[in-house]
């Protein structure tokens, strides 16, 4: 059996489940097409406790996101291929435009964002973590995605987010240059919030 046909088989093993377990559809549908919403939520949240640790947590991650996106649309161009349901008969649960299919930017998005966190805080990491394979399984059961694309977007996105971490770890000069951004974004911010507050302040007073 080749690649192709493997990868097809196991597609088939789990798009079939929407019609062994038909209950747990709507949960994939969710998961497929709002999951990653999650994920830009606990960015703003993370962003917005104006911690430190965190702030970089976050930053590490967008430029991971950055970097693994890039690196995704390269992938699509050299080894284009198209969706399962151009392709194949399948229980297609969402609606999806028919463009390439390897890698997963769903999957990317989701595991770079989720690795991110876990390098810096273990325990809530692996909650992402799961949360990024739900979105990832769900792909392939909604039939938008083969196994190997959203594996693929996976690695992709691991790898690029312990890839920028290491960066930062061992370079000073990258670690300088990325606290001086998220100072210069703090002070831009903190302009922006007095000026906001203080009318009301004055209004406060009179």
């Amino acid at each position: 059996m080749s690649f192709t046909q493997l990868d097809y088989h196991w597609f088939q093993l789990i798009n079939q489940l929407g019609n062994t377990i038909p209950a747990l559809n709507p949960i994939m549908r969710l998961l497929a097409s709002y999951a990653e919403y999650v994920f830009y939520i606990g960015i703003v949240i993370y962003w917005f406790t104006r911690h430190d640790l965190k702030r970089r947590m976050i930053a590490e991650s967008l430029l991971s996101a950055c970097v693994a996106v890039a690196f995704s649309g390269i992938l699509a161009h050299f080894f284009y291929r198209d969706r399962p349901f151009v392709t194949h008969n399948v229980i297609q649960l969402i609606a999806h435009p028919a463009n390439a299919s390897f890698p997963s930017d769903h999957a990317i998005g989701a595991f770079v964002i989720a690795t991110s966190i876990w390098i810096h805080r273990r325990k809530e990491g692996k909650l992402w973590l799961v949360l990024a394979a739900g979105i990832a399984f769900s792909r392939i059961w909604t039939g938008i995605h083969y196994p190997s694309d959203v594996i693929g977007g996976a690695v992709i996105g691991i790898a690029a987010a312990v890839l920028i971490h290491q960066l930062f770890k061992r370079s000073s000069l990258a670690l300088t240059w990325l606290n001086k951004c998220i100072h210069c974004y703090e002070a831009v911010e903190s302009k922006i919030w007095r000026r906001n507050v203080s009318p009301q302040s004055s209004v406060n007073e009179l």
